[in-house]
Parts: C-alpha cells; sequence; structure tokens
C-alpha cells in the first residue's frame, strides 16, 4: 500500500539519481536517496517504473511536457492521491484492526505460555518435592530397615538369653531333685539306724538310762544337723531360684520393653510370653516340689518325734520290766539280791 507521502515522481528522480551515479535502482537504495517513504510504496513505485521502462524500450525518450497540462497532470495526480488516501485511510484502519487483533492475540499466547512456564514450574516443584519425599520415604525405609535388623539380633540375643535361662532352670531342677533324693536317702537311713539302735536298746534292757539319754540327746543333734544342712540347701535352691525368677523378670522387662518401641514384632512378643509362661509353670512345678519336699521333711520331722516319744516311753518301762524280771520269792535266808547290769558296751 502506497503512502501519502511518497509519490511516483519522487521514486522517479531517485531513480534518475541513481542511474546518473551508474548504480543499479533498488528499493533499499531509492530510500536512501530519499530518506521516508515505506519499503512496500517504494517497491511499487519501482515495480511501476521497470514496467514503463520496458513498454517505452522502443519509443523515443518523451520530450518535456507543457507547463499547462503538467498543472492539469498535477492537480489530476493530487485528486486521484486524494482520492488513493480515502481508500487507504479504509484499509489502514482495518490493518490496524487486524495487527491490534494480531496483537491480542499475541499477548494470549503469551499469557498461555506464561500460563505454561508457570504449570511447568509448579509441575518441577511437584515433581522436586515428590522426588524429596521420595528420598525421605527411601532414607526412612532404610532406617526402619535397620532398626528391624537390630530388632531381630536382639530377639536372637533374647531368645539365646532365655534358652540359657531355660537351661540353668533345668539344672536347677536337677541338683534340687537329686539334693532331695540325697536327703531322703540321708533321712531314710538316718530313720534306719535310729531303728536299729532303738531295737537293739530294746532287746538290751542291761543298759543304763544315762547310755539311753546320750543316744536321745546324739539322736536330736543328728536330727538337728540334719534339719540344718537340709535348711541350708532349701536356702540354696530358693537362693537360686530367686536369682533365675530376677533373670526372668529382667527377659521380662527386656521383652515388655522391644513392645512399647516396637509393634511390629508382636509375633516374636508373644513367643516370649509363651516361654516365660512355661517358665512360669515349671517355677511353679519347681515350687510345688519344693513345697512336697518340705512335706517330707515335717513328715521326717514327726517320724523323729514320734520315735523320741517311743524311746521315752522305752526309758520309762525298762527299768518296770526289769523289775519284774529280777523279782525272786524270798525264801528262809531273805530277798534275793538283783545283779548289777553290765554297762561295758
Amino acid at each position: 500500500m502506497a503512502r501519502s507521502g511518497v509519490r511516483y515522481e519522487d521514486v522517479q528522480r531517485a531513480i534518475d539519481a541513481l542511474l546518473e551515479k551508474g548504480e543499479a535502482p533498488s528499493v533499499h537504495k531509492v530510500r536512501e536517496v530519499l530518506g521516508t517513504g515505506s519499503f512496500t510504496t517504494i517497491s511499487e513505485h519501482l515495480r511501476e517504473w521497470r514496467t514503463r521502462r520496458e513498454q517505452n524500450r522502443d519509443l523515443p525518450p518523451p520530450r518535456g511536457m507543457p507547463e499547462a497540462l503538467q498543472e492539469l497532470a498535477e492537480s489530476l495526480w493530487e485528486k486521484a492521491q486524494a482520492s488513493a488516501n480515502e481508500a487507504l485511510a479504509h484499509y489502514r484502519v482495518e490493518a490496524e484492526s487486524r495487527v491490534e487483533t494480531a496483537r491480542e492475540e499475541a499477548g494470549e499466547a503469551s499469557r498461555r505460555v506464561e500460563d505454561a512456564e508457570q504449570r511447568e514450574s509448579a509441575l518441577a516443584a511437584h515433581l522436586a518435592r515428590t522426588e524429596q519425599r521420595l528420598e525421605e520415604r527411601s532414607g526412612e525405609l532404610a532406617r526402619r530397615e535397620a532398626e528391624r535388623d537390630a530388632l531381630a539380633e536382639r530377639e536372637s540375643k533374647l531368645a539365646t538369653r532365655q534358652t540359657r535361662l531355660e537351661s540353668q532352670l533345668a539344672s536347677l531342677q536337677q541338683e534340687h531333685e537329686r539334693q532331695a533324693r540325697e536327703q531322703q536317702q540321708a533321712l531314710t537311713e538316718q530313720a534306719a539306724r535310729h531303728q536299729e539302735r532303738l531295737a537293739r536298746e530294746e532287746k538290751r534292757h542291761e543298759s543304763s538310762e544315762s547310755r539311753l539319754m546320750g543316744l536321745l540327746d546324739e539322736a536330736r543333734q543328728e536330727r538337728q544337723t540334719a534339719e540344718k544342712r537340709h535348711a541350708q540347701r532349701l536356702q540354696q535352691l530358693e537362693t537360686r531360684l530367686e536369682r533365675a525368677q530376677q533373670l526372668v523378670q529382667e527377659a521380662r522387662g527386656a521383652l515388655a520393653e522391644e513392645e512399647k518401641r516396637h509393634r511390629e514384632t508382636e509375633w516374636a512378643r508373644h513367643q516370649a510370653e509363651e516361654r516365660s509362661r512355661t517358665l512360669q509353670h515349671e517355677q511353679v512345678l519347681m515350687q510345688a516340689r519344693i513345697d512336697e519336699q518340705k512335706q517330707l521333711l515335717e513328715e521326717q520331722v514327726r517320724r523323729l518325734r514320734d520315735l523320741e516319744t517311743q524311746l521315752h516311753r522305752c526309758l520309762w518301762q525298762a527299768p518296770v520290766a526289769d523289775r519284774t524280771h529280777d523279782e525272786v520269792p524270798e525264801d528262809d535266808e531273805g530277798p534275793a539280791v538283783a545283779e548289777p547290769s553290765d554297762s561295758r558296751e
């Protein structure tokens, strides 16, 4: 579209000036000579000049136009330019509207690009946060796995310790049973010896009361010694039992603490409780056996007391029997004199 400020004559004069310099006319050179004008307008005038030159190539060069005709041509040209300017104004408004629409579309596209960039930035930030959470979860998972391994190792140690406690309890139980058997055997042998001595004393009424009392004191001392020995053994067994119970309580405390800290070890804790209940059951059995041994000891004490009672009865009945056997009917010479009993034993 031609602009009102640049006419064909101006472009033609600029072309003539370039030709006089020996330069080929072009849009840029013509604009440099004119110093103004749009490239579109200059290009149209330059195209028209070339077309006219091709059409008038064989014609002689034009002579000078008369002044009146030149003024008329200029007047007509100005009218044509005014009419062209009016049409050009319409096209300019339309072009400006299209340019404005294009600008709005470009702004909308820019906003869309900004929105896309913002969404991309938000997605990148979300991805970074997601990756950070993933790394944190991975670290937490690694820590949990390490804690699980440590817990499994500690559980293995607790299981080993509990096995050792069970072995110690079994050893204590065996030791207690062995001592109980030895004590029972000792009490049986002691009772047999007392029975044997009592039988000998019953057969031999010639022993003196002092010897019987000495035997009774000896039996009492032996019984007291046996009771002390048995009490010491019971005390030792109770001490070992308390130590075993303390160890079991420590194991329970450790298992309870692990249960509070790690709920994931419920199955292990359940197994530990089952073993602990087994230990408690074995302790109850051991306590029952200890009570049974105490009852046996009390039975032996009662038997010893019965033996003492029998010895007392024998001591009080022996002189009467001796007097009964030693009495002799009186004759003329007087009552018989009983011979003293031989005490050389």
